[in-house]
């Protein structure tokens, strides 16, 4: 008995955040996958969710004047194949140049690249006609409807940088700032596709709920990586000027070319021996 206690000791206690964070994201990332297969069924079947299709783009309608059209047009193609890259881009190279990590780079870079993807093959798996050009503001788009492209990429992307923006900022107002301004933009960029009759309100529910879920998969890799990386490597995480800090085989600290090691008893990754850098790692 005491042998199999010893064991879950061993395996549960020192890795209780790595698979606390295993098991509530894998959750998450499990139930909003499923959310998004269930209402890919209902388009598919034209019932259920789909039923919510036509009151919403009829309401839609009933709200539509030229100054409410002109600025939804205008802040719909910021979500665009153009705006977006170009928005991702701007905030990405700001991140970058705050932490001074290749880590901003990385997570949107790769995240945007697999919603961008996944956007172009369900279009072409699920084929969805959009709504009529007579219900729709112009100009108009002819892509298949499903999911929501702009939907889709924007809470990817903008999800991420969020993500970015809290472990970069310790200041709780910040993160709320932060948070809320993401929160409010995804929901805004949706609800601009179903306005203009653009996209049906099911092709936005599905790119909500598919991106959120590819977001918490990013941010889950995110976590586990890190806290496997804090197990096997002392100090703070790396970053342009402290690459990571290796033991070589006479069990001395040693850092990448162009850093030098730490004998002062300094905080790893500077020789000086000042603080740490601001932000949180990894």
């Amino acid at each position: 008995m005491s042998t199999v206690r010893d064991r879950v000791d061993m395996w549960i206690k020192p890795y209780a955040a790595l698979w606390l964070t295993l098991i509530i994201g894998g959750a998450l990332v499990l139930t909003l996958a499923l959310l998004g297969a269930e209402v890919y069924a209902n388009v598919v079947d034209d019932e259920g969710l789909a039923s919510l299709d036509i009151p919403a783009l009829e309401y839609s309608q009933t709200l539509r004047n030229p100054e409410l059209d002109a600025f939804a047009t205008g802040f719909t193609n910021v979500g665009g194949g153009i705006g977006m890259p170009i928005l991702a881009s701007i905030l990405t190279a700001w991140l970058t140049f705050l932490s001074r990590t290749w880590r901003p780079i990385v997570l949107v870079g790769g995240a945007a690249l697999v919603s961008t993807t996944a956007t172009t093959f369900g279009k072409r798996l699920v084929g969805r006609t959009r709504p009529d050009h007579s219900e729709a503001v112009p100009p108009y788009e002819s892509t298949p409807s499903f999911p929501s492209g702009h939907t889709l990429n924007t809470t990817v992307v903008i999800g991420v940088l969020v993500y970015i923006m809290c472990l970069q900022f310790q200041i709780l107002w910040a993160r709320i700032t932060a948070i809320t301004a993401g929160v409010i933009f995804i929901i805004a960029m949706g609800l601009s596709r179903v306005f203009l009759g653009h996209h049906w309100l099911t092709d936005v529910m599905a790119g909500w709920s598919l991106g959120l879920a590819w977001v918490c998969m990013v941010i889950l890799a995110h976590r586990l990586f890190h806290l496997i990386r804090k197990r096997e490597h002392a100090g703070p995480a790396p970053t342009f000027e402290h690459p990571v800090i290796r033991e070589d085989h006479t069990g001395e600290e040693q850092q990448g070319a162009g850093t030098a090691a730490t004998h002062d008893g300094g905080t790893p990754g500077r020789s000086d021996g000042g603080p740490p850098q601001t932000g949180a790692g990894g």
